[in-house]
């Protein structure tokens, strides 16, 4: 569809319509294979997802909170990973339904592959991770691990000679 068709021709508008119309088999033609240097099909995807992902991160005091809208989606069609030991992967794809009877005359909403990647701090706990998804909105809840105990100082016994 043409951003002019809505009265969207900024220039912002007309580089992100570029963005998103480069086809699947263009992005990636600079392979490794072809010796040629350019993002590949794979990265220009991926990067699209996130671009298109926005997701809200909160610090508790006993956890971090990751908050993703996945509109549409179930709980089958969303990934919670973790990669790499530290970095959460949030990911899911939308699928239009396909119908022989039907032709849009409008669309609108996302459709695709959604995904996030945040790396976690030090204190979070990789074992104690939860997702919940509810009325759409994705909520990531990583516990941080108990603060280290504080060194107590060592005590040397003092001899009298």
């Amino acid at each position: 569809m043409d951003s002019r068709m809505f009265g969207l021709e900024t220039p912002l508008m007309a580089a992100l319509q570029h963005m998103l119309d480069i086809p699947d088999g263009e992005a990636g033609a600079g392979s490794e294979k072809s010796g040629a240097s350019g993002p590949t099909r794979t990265y220009v995807r991926d990067a699209r997802a996130m671009a298109a992902t926005p997701a809200d991160v909160k610090e508790l005091p006993g956890a971090y909170v990751f908050v993703v809208d996945m509109p549409g989606l179930g709980t089958g069609d969303i990934k919670v990973q973790v990669e790499d030991e530290r970095v959460l992967v949030i990911s899911g794809e939308r699928r239009r339904e396909e119908r022989e009877d039907a032709k849009f005359l409008r669309m609108e909403r996302r459709m695709g592959k959604f995904m996030r990647k945040f790396v976690l701090p030090e204190n979070a706990d990789m074992d104690k991770i939860a997702a919940v998804c509810r009325d759409g909105v994705l909520t990531v809840t990583v516990e941080k691990l108990p603060p280290p105990e504080p060194k107590k100082p060592k005590t040397i016994e003092v001899k009298v000679a």
